[in-house]
């Protein structure tokens, strides 16, 4: 479980260190980082166990290396995710998103085609419940996964909805640690949000699958974007 994942070997705690020091601005967008042979010695260990940090520091998009140029650091995420969720959890973060992106635009553009009204009504509930935890300055991350499930049950298919209960720690998790950076953002970030939220409501109220595919995506792509910065 994510919220329960601990640092259990020198990998993960390289990849914490060095993300660390990516959030802090030791390491700046654009600059390279140590060579694997000095990392190595920092660490007093191995390459080979260096390299299975950067690897995933790589996959999740944070560095790339180049021939020629060495490794460098492409993104820096939101520095406030530290105060949420431990650095060894991002890695999972991530691929949740990458998960929901494809699973849940496929839901929301069947459910655009195959909702009856109390379908629509139960997506509708779902986000007056959001607007209220905007207006009282809650989280409501159980609130959030409400929406989305009930989209989901509106594609009258139960795979999606299936699925969506199997992992639903994992996405509540996820949405608790997006909607917590809202939260010390501005009230603007957070009515975008349910701005994205109201675009998926009305593209499936309107039956428009394509459209109502686009917006999830789009919603779940940003939540991704504004975690991980660009």
């Amino acid at each position: 479980m994510m919220n329960e994942r601990k640092s259990t070997g020198l990998p993960d705690k390289i990849y914490s260190d060095i993300l660390n020091r990516i959030l802090e601005g030791e390491y700046k967008e654009g600059e390279r980082l140590p060579t694997e042979h000095a990392l190595a010695d920092r660490f007093e260990t191995s390459r080979p166990t260096v390299r299975e940090a950067l690897a995933r520091l790589r996959a999740d998009g944070i560095i790339v290396t180049r021939h020629g140029s060495g490794t460098t650091v492409a993104r820096r995420p939101d520095p406030d995710v530290r105060r949420f969720a431990p650095l060894e959890t991002l890695s999972d973060i991530r691929r949740c998103y990458e998960f929901r992106i494809v699973t849940e635009g496929g839901a929301a553009e069947l459910a655009a085609e195959k909702a009856e009204v109390d379908d629509i009504d139960a997506i509708q509930f779902a986000w007056d419940e959001l607007e209220r935890i905007v207006e009282t300055q809650g989280i409501g991350a159980k609130d959030d996964f409400s929406f989305h499930l009930a989209v989901a049950r509106a594609s009258k298919n139960p795979f999606f909805i299936t699925v969506m209960s199997f992992i639903e720690e994992q996405i509540v998790f996820s949405m608790n640690l997006s909607r917590n950076l809202s939260l010390v953002k501005t009230v603007e970030r957070q009515r975008l949000v349910q701005a994205e939220h109201l675009a998926v409501l009305e593209a499936i109220r309107r039956k428009d699958g394509p459209g109502a595919g686009r917006a999830m995506r789009s919603h779940l792509e940003n939540a991704l974007e504004r975690m991980f910065g660009s």
